[in-house]
């Protein structure tokens, strides 16, 4: 189920319909805050463009767009993970079946969950590290360094509870995002 599958009267008093559509709110909102940030990155590009043609400074313009950069592909994340878009090398998973492909599958979400839980933690470590610190960015805007080191946090924070949310569903087995039926094989660009 994902946000676009609408509710019934049912779900809607069932807590853990309600979880699941609060849950895919989050990657959805989350992918849109990715897509804003890449507008912010057109709009940053163009403005130092139009700066450049008349003559005045736009201090910290390139740091602005790694910022919104950054922020983009971490915010990205979870949405992309939640809609089966993320690229999956399944060389190996692709020749198991039944059981086996099962346990494959709750070991490769089980090591991301966890890679991604402790990135996670070391982002939110860092934000409060530069916020303690007065840390600043070398350019000659000075901004707070903790600012753009929270969309890094608040993504990873996202990404991680969406690779949980896919790590108990197919515990439960009620996860079928990366069964062979959801990926097209030998797709031509």
């Amino acid at each position: 189920m994902n946000s676009q599958t609408p509710l019934n009267a049912t779900e809607r008093r069932d807590p853990l319909a309600l979880l699941r559509k609060g849950l895919d709110a989050l990657y959805y909102i989350s992918g849109l805050l990715g897509a804003l940030f890449l507008v912010a990155i057109l709009l940053i590009i163009t403005a130092q463009m139009a700066c450049r043609w008349l003559g005045i400074q736009f201090p910290g313009s390139a740091d602005y767009a790694g910022y919104c950069m950054a922020a983009s592909t971490f915010f990205a994340l979870a949405y992309t993970l939640n809609n089966n878009s993320h690229i999956r090398v399944s060389l190996i998973l692709s020749c198991l079946k039944g059981r086996v492909r099962h346990l494959a599958d709750l070991w490769c979400l089980g090591v991301s969950t966890l890679l991604a839980g402790y990135m996670a933690w070391y982002c939110i470590r860092n934000v409060q590290l530069s916020q303690l610190i007065h840390d600043i960015s070398q350019g000659q805007d000075a901004t707070p360094l903790w600012i753009p080191q929270l969309a890094l946090a608040a993504g990873t924070v996202i990404f991680t509870i969406a690779l949980s949310d896919h790590l108990i569903r197919t515990l439960l087995n009620a996860d079928h995002t990366f069964d062979d039926a959801q990926h097209v094989e030998e797709e031509a660009f």
